[in-house]
């Protein structure tokens, strides 16, 4: 598998630990440029070390895709306009939600996080994930919100960040994709997450700033180490030590 993490870097994404007793650790991992195919394989293998070994920590993979295309399992594949005109590979995969685009200029995360540590709830977690990039975007002066009846993170009535997770035995794959910088007109090819006439922005456009994603992987590290705390529900079954 052809996928090479960036070592040089360690220092930039410290552990961060839910200070809770018992509660698994979660550690942030900078993986750099990486394929589609070559990042859902990764995701899978630490799902299934999850699966064998409760003990292993949750793990968020920060990286940066090649030009790439996916839906959801839904059968409803309208947001891809037919698809047969999409100009990057496409990929159906185990997420929830409709078509988008993954591309340079994107902050990709992959939280990959035991729920039944969590309270093994789909929805506070999704609401969690969005809070985190509304918290993370109002460090560079980006007030986003999130908008009743849709999963994501707007900026006005312009869309910053999209979400999609799948679900294994409790254990979460896929995530986020922040736009960040860089060329947006291949989400012109499709139907957004399904949503007619959304308009896409990045942090880059919403500040007039100049944003790399490698820079924004690095500050997403730093945000307050309650990362998971939030997800802690009653209920919610402990390790022991």
């Amino acid at each position: 598998m052809n996928v090479e993490v960036d070592d040089s870097r360690g220092d930039a994404f410290r552990r961060v630990r839910d200070k809770r007793t018992h509660v698994l650790p979660i550690e942030a991992r900078w993986l750099g440029r990486v394929n589609f195919a070559d990042a859902l394989k990764l995701q899978e293998k630490i799902v299934a070390q999850k699966r064998s070994d409760p003990h292993t920590a949750d793990t968020v993979l920060l990286l940066e895709h090649d030009p790439v295309y996916t839906i959801g399992r839904t059968p409803d594949q309208s947001s891809l306009r037919g698809g047969s005109h999409l100009a990057h590979p496409f990929f159906r995969i185990n997420r929830g939600g409709q078509a988008t685009y993954h591309g340079p200029g994107q902050l990709i995360g992959y939280p990959i996080i035991d729920l039944r540590h969590r309270g093994q709830d789909l929805h506070k977690y999704l609401r969690w994930i969005e809070s985190l990039l509304i918290e993370f975007l109002a460090e560079f002066g980006i007030e986003a919100h999130s908008r009743e009846g849709l999963t994501g993170v707007w900026v006005q009535q312009r869309k910053i960040a999209s979400i999609g997770v799948g679900v294994r035995h409790w254990i979460t794959m896929h995530g986020f994709a922040l736009n960040v910088c860089g060329d947006l007109s291949p989400f012109g090819q499709i139907t957004p997450c399904g949503i007619s006439n959304v308009i896409m922005t990045s942090m880059e456009r919403e500040t007039g700033k100049t944003v790399s994603v490698v820079e924004a992987a690095a500050a997403f590290e730093k945000l307050p180490g309650q990362w998971l705390s939030d997800l802690r529900a009653e209920g919610a079954w402990l390790l022991p030590a």
